[in-house]
């Protein structure tokens, strides 16, 4: 049940505008997990969820980015080891400095993006499995707006 609901709250707060743990409650609620704002409260954390301006002097529940989860010792790590990265049909093949793929790798778990499926690191290079060639060019995209 408390996955179901960990669930729930992840496609409500990617569908709607959410300012407050009253309002996550009451649409917990209407959704047939009866819930207390303590129990919210709990799950917010569990999930990670922060809260971010929307405009207007608004600010509203989201899920965190790939950086906000990403503690910034391992970001260092990752904008200081990252040489560059070649896609190769559902693989992203990323170049590290000389030793430094596997603390790389790990950082890049950190982040926990959905396209990638698994890793395999050796001593400058990082083999990044994705779902398809097309999740490659995402996971690109976010690594190279990640690194700058």
């Amino acid at each position: 049940m408390k996955k179901n609901r960990l669930d729930e709250i992840m496609t409500l707060v990617q569908q709607r505008d959410i300012e407050t743990q009253e309002e996550l409650t009451a649409l917990l609620n209407q959704a047939g997990f009866p819930v207390t704002q303590a129990t919210v409260s709990r799950d917010i954390r569990k999930l990670g969820l922060v809260k971010r301006p929307v405009g207007r002097g608004r600010s509203r529940y989201m899920l965190p980015s790939g950086e906000d989860n990403l503690p910034s010792r391992q970001l260092e790590i990752l904008r200081a080891s990252v040489l560059s990265m070649e896609p190769a049909m559902n693989l992203l093949v990323v170049k590290t400095s000389s030793g430094m793929a596997m603390a790389a790798a790990a950082a890049l778990d950190a982040l926990a993006f959905p396209e990638i499926v698994g890793e395999v690191a050796g001593d400058d290079t990082i083999l990044v499995a994705a779902k398809s060639p097309e999740d490659v060019e995402k996971l690109r995209s976010k690594l190279e707006k990640l690194l700058k």
